[in-house]
């Protein structure tokens, strides 16, 4: 498949085989449709021992006309509490965030987005950020602030929304 613009051909099986032979533990991965590479639907699974344990996040990654060149784009499809996921389920992490300056000074050059990045890498850096919220570039203030401040409340909140992916009862405690 050749990129617009791009003046190389995008050989799709290569894209795909990187999650598909082996994909990483609690990460499946894969296009909504076999013939459009633009588009993917993602399930990550919370990471052992946090809030987020159990819990199986359905997400979208879409990917520009111009990528690699340009980062793609990830959305949880699912209600997550969190300090670095926007409300509208948008991810907010440094790997994700085009090459350039960075307004906010929280992002070196190096952890931004490069055409070298995979996608496995991109979603095994999603996962970290699930286990290790970065508080201080937040995508939810509410979360960063409860992340923070009272542990224990961002936990529960956390907890239920887990139980919601799995269609489990709410904890009432």
């Amino acid at each position: 498949m050749e990129l617009p613009g791009l003046g190389f051909d995008f050989d799709s099986s290569l894209f795909l085989s990187e999650l598909t032979n082996r994909p990483p533990e609690g990460i499946l991965a894969a296009p909504l449709e076999e013939d459009n590479f633009f588009e993917w639907e993602c399930l990550i699974t919370g990471p052992e021992d946090t809030c987020f344990a159990n819990g199986v996040f359905p997400a979208r990654i879409s990917f520009p006309q111009d990528y690699p060149l340009s980062p793609p784009k990830m959305r949880f499809t699912c209600d997550l509490f969190h300090p670095n996921i926007y409300q509208d389920g948008r991810v907010c992490i440094s790997i994700l965030h085009a090459p350039g300056d960075d307004p906010t000074g929280y992002e070196s050059s190096s952890e931004r987005w490069s055409p070298v990045q995979s996608i496995e890498k991109i979603l095994l850096s999603v996962v970290s950020m699930l286990a290790e919220p970065n508080d201080e570039s937040p995508a939810n203030v509410n979360a960063a602030k409860m992340w923070r401040e009272d542990r224990q409340q961002f936990e529960k909140i956390a907890d239920n929304l887990v139980r919601k992916t799995l269609c489990l009862p709410l904890s009432e405690s």
